[in-house]
């Protein structure tokens, strides 16, 4: 994906990162551009080079299978999160 449609999935994937009902990112992580971020989880930076695009979206998709003792909840496997905005969140985490 490159161009508009990249731009767009990125905008999307912003959206949800930070959208409260939702995607709510902002809930555990400090994410640049986000407002009253939270101090569970990890500073959400840098993520293009610590983590492959699979890894990413195996993360938010359920990061429980990676480590039992998250507190991350499993974005794709309660379907909280579609697969296709799982990737546009994966497309935002990737510009940080």
């Amino acid at each position: 994906m490159a161009g508009p449609a990249q731009a767009q999935s990125v905008a999307e994937g912003q959206k949800l990162a930070f959208e409260r009902s939702k995607g709510n990112c902002l809930t555990c992580h400090v994410i640049k551009g986000g407002d009253l971020p939270g101090t569970i989880g990890p500073e959400l930076s840098g993520l293009k080079a610590k983590y492959s695009r699979d890894e990413l979206i195996a993360i938010v998709s359920d990061e429980t299978k990676r480590n039992p003792q998250t507190v991350m909840p499993p974005f794709g496997r309660n379907r909280i999160l579609t697969e296709k905005e799982i990737s546009a969140v994966v497309d935002f985490l990737q510009t940080l």
